[in-house]
């Protein structure tokens, strides 16, 4: 007999509730179980499945240890291969529409990674890509999964991702001789626009917005011309721009976090399996 327990779906679900929505009591109520069922099960978790600490407890609020955060990596995974095996055998032709929501710059780093792992898995389910800012995608009623942009503090849905916007240039550029400081950035309905102003005013720092696009590709292509200075998520910054930052006379950008709002109207498990292909790959 092996000498390992068996890390049962329904014990990791719970878990990963539990991470997602910060406390016992709230996963409780995605999982569809009692508080007192909840912490039995991580009790049972943590002392005597895996003998670790997985939860540092702050009154209602808990946060995951680095055992934790070990875990949940797993656990999403372990959750998408189960629910893939339910899906494939049950549905093996699963056929429909899924929805997808998401800011142009997401949509060129993120999401050719994921749909084409989809693909494979899903190959009849038909994608739709809607690419817009973030505000604007809120206020749809027709996605089934939207990916945003918020600032701490007004997060709302599925935390995937927390980053930090950086100052980028072409190498060479040197922002100190540009005055007032040439900038490219997205339209006017983008988060990412205003707290960059902000930042550069509050230092009294003189810009001027040279350039707009809804289009990442077109900013980067200005950028790399040496014509201004961008803002933008550190992940998506690449090639033959660089970071700035403060030894360049540039302010700290606030961080950004990236979050996927679910469609209760829509829900199905097409979506389900999506939002799961989402998660990881915005995990990486």
């Amino acid at each position: 007999m092996s000498q390992y327990q068996s890390l049962d779906s329904d014990v990791l679900r719970t878990f990963v509730a539990i991470a997602e929505q910060g406390g016992f009591t709230r996963a409780g109520e995605v999982v569809n179980r009692t508080q007192s069922a909840v912490s039995m099960q991580m009790k049972r978790l943590e002392e005597d499945i895996l003998q670790r600490q997985l939860f540092e407890r702050d009154g209602r609020q808990v946060r995951l240890t680095a055992e934790g955060q070990v875990l949940l990596g797993y656990a999403r995974r372990i959750l998408k291969l189960h629910g893939e095996v339910f899906n494939t055998l049950r549905m093996p032709h699963m056929v429909g529409v899924v929805r997808i929501g998401t800011p142009d710059d997401y949509a060129m780093r993120f999401l050719p990674s994921i749909l084409s792992s989809f693909a494979q898995a899903y190959p009849l389910i038909q994608v739709e890509v809607h690419c817009d800012s973030s505000k604007q995608l809120m206020l749809r009623q027709d996605l089934d999964l939207t990916i945003v942009t918020r600032e701490p503090g007004n997060e709302i849905g599925q935390l995937l991702r927390q980053e930090r916007l950086v100052w980028a240039a072409a190498q060479g550029f040197c922002p100190q001789e540009q005055r007032p400081m040439p900038l490219a950035l997205f339209n006017t309905d983008c988060f990412c626009r205003a707290w960059t102003c902000n930042a550069l005013e509050s230092q009294g720092i003189d810009y001027r917005i040279a350039y707009t696009s809804p289009s990442l590709a077109a900013i980067f292509a200005i950028v790399t011309a040496g014509l201004a200075v961008t803002a933008q998520l550190q992940s998506l910054v690449g090639g033959n721009i660089r970071i700035l930052g403060e030894a360049d006379g540039l302010p700290q950008l606030p961080l950004a976090n990236v979050m996927l709002l679910r469609n209760a109207q829509t829900q199905s498990p097409i979506t389900d399996c999506m939002a799961d292909y989402i998660t990881e790959g915005f995990a990486v």
